[in-house]
């Protein structure tokens, strides 16, 4: 994981809080935590001993095991349709009615 710039310059330490979650507000939270744990630490250690907090924020961003999640239920619903198991129609979910809530 890049946390430092390659090259340090007057540049990137003005750019370097344009590329942020704190606007987003989902994963605002967890970046402060894996950025406090990393100032406490400092680089190379905090990227040994913050590993959690960074693989969580990670996927909060990412979102890699929902996307996975997503397509392994697609294929699942695929494989019933080609099966004969789901009719086409039925192939995905129907939300919820109208009047439901």
């Amino acid at each position: 994981m890049s946390l430092s710039p390659w090259l340090k310059s007057p540049f990137t330490d003005l750019t370097g809080s344009l590329v942020n979650h704190q606007w987003y507000g989902e994963c605002a939270d967890m970046e402060l935590k894996v950025l406090d744990c990393l100032d406490a630490y400092g680089l190379d250690k905090g990227l040994r001993k913050c590993d959690d907090l960074i693989e969580d924020f990670r996927e909060c961003a990412l979102k890699t095991k929902q996307f996975k999640r997503m397509v392994a239920m697609r294929n699942e619903r695929h494989r019933q349709h080609f099966a004969g198991e789901r009719t086409s129609e039925n192939k995905y979910a129907k939300g919820p009615a109208y009047d439901s809530y």
